[in-house]
């Protein structure tokens, strides 16, 4: 790895793009309706906030909220070439209105339906080409966020090519080391880059699970079946427990995320200015990950969950928090829960058992500053983690296979990416 070309390039790219969001009343968005029932772009296109009231047997019974509707399946886009037994993949500098440090590594191709149509009117999307034909290194359709979008799903690809290509300076080819290296540092890598290479790690020679894959998929079963939830669509105005207040909607509480506007102008997008909603999370998130050696084969503590915005139940992460700095008194986190993140998250006794710990941001072209906190830790393999019904542990190996069949939700398969890019292929 050449670390100084890397960072001199990186160092380049938050000089030459160019990129200033001030916000804006989320009611008075340019070509943007806002009525009672929902927001919604002119064209008919791009996304909509709607509010839900959402109905449910697993834990908290009943809540509303505002959520995304995005009726498009994007295109995440990762060009691979293999050149001298060296692997590297072509990502971009990207700037998104809500990044929180404005530019980030991001796919090759990183664009919804809307965007490659260009029905803003814009630029063609670069290298779309590549990732709308039918030879693929892997593809793989994936849910996106289950609590801030309604049944969103991405395309994951990965295109292998041979010939050189001319790229523009914002673009890079990465080798495997830089990107171990980049995963290492705070917000710099695209959370849709990630998710990218969460579906391309290889599996292990030596993988004995604790649990062979007929009881999982019984335990799975088992809790999809006791577990049900519903959403009814309901006007933004009629949200209980939020505010529709002149400039923002937010929770009374202020507790979760709240919908804000943004102005936009850039000089390295296919427009140079819009406005758009955009939503804004807490402070600081958290997504973990407890694993312990059983039979010489890492496991993770895996937990199902549903979501509403999620057509069936997923398996996440071993906990999962939207706001650190009150785990301890949230009513929405089950006890369990504060528990494991007690007793082993923030016990400083166990610092030298994570394995990976790291801020990075979801994706900015939706969420504004929004930040999660990703740790894995692992523990000693006889010890006992107290667990209810919906945790189990689950093979290295096992992972792999649950992701390829849409068994993980994007948290924990990012989690999963981050503390395993050495094995990316």
């Amino acid at each position: 790895m050449n670390k100084n070309k890397v960072i001199k390039w990186l160092n380049l790219q938050k000089r030459t793009n160019k990129i200033k969001v001030l916000k804006k009343n989320v009611y008075n968005l340019e070509n943007w309706n806002f009525d009672s029932n929902e927001i919604k772009h002119k064209s008919g296109k791009f996304f909509q906030v709607i509010g839900i009231n959402v109905i449910t047997n697993f834990f908290k019974k009943n809540w509303d909220q505002p959520i995304i509707v995005q009726n498009e399946n994007g295109i995440l886009g990762v060009l691979r070439k293999k050149n001298k037994n060296v692997i590297r993949y072509l990502l971009q500098a990207k700037a998104e209105p809500g990044n929180i440090n404005k530019i980030q590594v991001s796919p090759t191709v990183q664009a919804t339906q809307s965007n490659y149509k260009r029905v803003h009117g814009g630029h063609k999307t670069k290298f779309l080409n590549y990732f709308t034909n039918k030879k693929f290194f892997m593809k793989s359709k994936q849910t996106e966020q289950g609590f801030r979008y309604l049944y969103k799903y991405n395309t994951n690809i990965v295109v292998n090519i041979k010939k050189n290509i001319n790229i523009p300076k914002n673009y890079y080819w990465f080798s495997k080391t830089d990107l171990i290296y980049l995963i290492r540092k705070k917000n710099i890598i695209n959370m849709d880059t990630i998710s990218v290479f969460s579906c391309l790690i290889s599996k292990k020679k030596i993988d004995q699970p604790l649990f062979k894959k007929a009881y999982i998929e019984k335990f799975y079963k088992k809790n999809t079946q006791i577990s049900l939830i519903r959403q009814i669509k309901i006007p933004l105005v009629k949200l209980k427990d939020w505010k529709l207040k002149k400039d923002i909607i937010e929770h009374k509480n202020k507790d979760h995320f709240s919908v804000i506007g943004v102005d936009i102008k850039t000089n390295s997008r296919e427009v140079k200015q819009w406005q758009q909603p955009i939503f804004r999370g807490k402070r600081l998130a958290l997504a973990g990950f407890l694993t312990k050696q059983v039979n010489k084969t890492t496991h993770y503590l895996v937990r199902y969950i549903v979501k509403p915005g999620l057509l069936k139940g997923n398996f996440t992460c071993t906990v999962n928090t939207s706001d650190i700095s009150n785990y301890k008194t949230n009513k929405n986190l089950p006890t369990i829960q504060k528990k494991i993140l007690n007793d082993y998250f923030f016990n400083k006794k166990l610092k030298n058992n994570i394995i990976y710990d790291n801020i990075q941001s979801d994706e900015g072209g939706r969420f504004y500053h929004s930040q999660v906190r990703n740790i894995v830790l692992e523990v000693n393999k006889n010890e006992e983690v107290k667990i209810d019904k919906y945790h189990i542990w689950v093979s290295y190996n096992q992972m792999i296979d649950l992701i390829k069949k849409q068994k993980f939700d994007i948290e924990a398969r990012l989690l999963f990416a981050c503390s395993n890019f050495e094995n990316i292929i």
